[in-house]
């Protein structure tokens, strides 16, 4: 079991409140990811709900029991850190088997459980180096590896790919993704990577100055999103938003259109503009149009087969279907 529930949970330095008092419900053997700008409090929740921060009020629940006043190793949970944090002098084994032993774990028992983590990772050959002899990629599945076999109730992971660069972050994410589906145990993410978060993630949490804008599926959050910050955060590219004149005919304050949802023509439309940079990908290209009048710049997403390059007199028309309005507060209408 794996359910985690924050009641009225806030956190403040000296005078300064970092997270005021927030709910949250974490179900068992979800993969939840807590995504946000920095500075948004994603890293410093996840410390309260590992112990290693102090909470200023509110509880904190693990499968129904009150461990607000526990510590870090009472509560059952596993945290996967940004940096690897393994010891150089010690074999990928030893590494693995550390929080065990300190456990006091029998060793026939241990050596079941680095065997059973070491198949689930690939890292059965690497058993016998140091940390210092792999790749980033394989020294970040060895730090997975040292918390799959404490059993926890929850893996709590805070940016864990972080220092790996592109092609590593993808791999990886494929890995931790496919190992959720088979532990089926809770896991909470933390990132500034909106993409990482929409491709991972059961449920988001949307952060933002210690406040939760929304919590939902990643299709929730992206086809409805609660108000224009999460409208703005989720989605890569970003969503365009207009007010003025724009969003008045929509009769909002501010109006959302998502780069997919805007037909840019070479003859005719709603919006004329002159396109800027342009990207061409293959299958998609993206094109910067300016010069509009609604904003300074509009992200338009089409197929790879569109011929327009930089200088060319464009028309945008939206889909009338997709677009987002919101109100002066900046809450979806």
């Amino acid at each position: 079991m794996g359910q985690i529930t924050l009641q009225g949970v806030a956190k403040r330095f000296g005078e300064v409140e970092v997270i005021p008092p927030l709910d949250l419900t974490i179900d068992d053997g979800e993969f939840v990811v807590f995504v946000g700008p920095s500075g948004c409090g994603k890293s410093t929740l996840l410390r309260l709900i590992a112990g290693l921060e102090d909470l200023s009020g509110g509880r904190i629940l693990i499968d129904g029991k009150d461990a607000t006043e526990a510590s870090p190793a009472k509560r059952g949970l596993a945290m996967v850190f940004q940096s690897y944090a393994l010891y150089p002098h010690m074999s990928v084994r030893k590494n693995i088997a550390f929080p065990m032993k300190m456990a006091g774990v029998p060793k026939a028992e241990q050596e079941r459980r680095i065997e059973a983590a070491a198949k689930a990772l690939n890292l059965t050959n690497y058993l016998d180096r140091r940390p210092g002899q792999l790749s980033g990629g394989q020294r970040q599945r060895v730090a997975i590896g040292r918390a799959i076999v404490r059993e926890p109730a929850a893996f709590l992971f805070d940016e864990p790919l972080s220092n790996l660069d592109a092609a590593l972050r993808v791999g990886m994410r494929l890995e931790i993704s496919e190992l959720h589906n088979r532990l089926k145990t809770t896991m909470i993410y933390v990132t500034h990577d909106q993409v990482e978060a929409m491709t991972m993630a059961d449920k988001i949490v949307v952060l933002q100055a210690g406040r939760i804008e929304q919590v939902g599926s990643p299709l929730e959050l992206y086809h409805t999103p609660r108000n224009v910050f999460v409208a703005g955060f989720i989605g890569s590219p970003r969503m365009n938003l207009f007010s003025g004149a724009a969003a008045a005919e929509y009769s909002a304050q501010t109006i959302g259109v998502r780069p997919e949802h805007l037909r840019i023509s070479a003859t005719e439309g709603k919006w004329k503009g002159r396109v800027g940079v342009s990207e061409h990908l293959g299958s998609d290209s993206f094109f910067y149009v300016e010069d509009t009048g609604l904003a300074e710049t509009i992200t338009v997403r089409s197929t790879g087969e569109v011929d327009l390059h930089h200088g060319d007199t464009v028309w945008l028309t939206p889909d009338e279907g997709k677009i987002h309005r919101f109100d002066k507060n900046g809450d979806r209408i």
